[in-house]
């Protein structure tokens, strides 16, 4: 079990030229493993889609209270429906400063790699392309074969797997002084 718990979530817009609508995601990150632990895709960005992805991730993880809760300050993260869901689940509400995306760093890069390595590969003719489509990559290349250098070059399940099966997770971890 991991000693503290942090979760990251992001709302890209996904254009696609050849779609004829704008699919939004949003994310749920574990900070610790880099793993996309929850998401939804949606045509309308707003609290519903927020909390599935927010549901997908509590039930995944089961977060213990006071896990941390980091979102930029879109207005589906302040809205009094999403707040009340992380009171419920006791989470500490983080949300990045005002005009600093270096404060959600972890999520800016998961959106970085998936329309680099996914979106901007790929024509979705329809919104269900992209609901195909873009949950393989998140559970299929992300999560399971893309490599962090931060996590000691291993995919989020390989390093999952690497630190529930290390008696002293310590000993194995990949400690990077710059």
């Amino acid at each position: 079990m991991r000693s503290t718990s942090n979760f990251l979530i992001r709302l890209p817009r996904l254009p696609e030229a050849s779609l004829v609508c704008f699919v939004y995601l949003a994310v749920i990150l574990d900070v610790y493993s880099r793993k996309a632990i929850g998401y939804a895709l949606s045509r309308n960005l707003d609290t519903k889609l927020t909390l599935s992805a927010l549901r997908m991730a509590v039930d995944q993880r089961n977060p213990p209270p006071d896990c941390i809760h980091h979102s930029d300050r879109g207005v589906q993260y302040a809205s009094k429906e999403y707040i009340k869901e992380l009171e419920f689940y006791q989470f500490q509400i983080s949300m990045s400063r005002k005009g600093n995306p270096y404060d959600n760093a972890f999520a800016e890069s998961f959106m970085k790699t998936l329309k680099s390595e996914e979106v901007h590969l790929w024509e979705y003719r329809t919104m269900e392309d992209a609901q195909r489509r873009i949950p393989y990559f998140i559970e299929d290349v992300y999560n399971h074969k893309r490599l962090h250098s931060a996590i000691g070059y291993c995919s989020p399940n390989e390093y999952e797997f690497m630190m529930e099966s290390t008696p002293n997770p310590s000993q194995n971890t990949l400690i990077s002084l710059l």
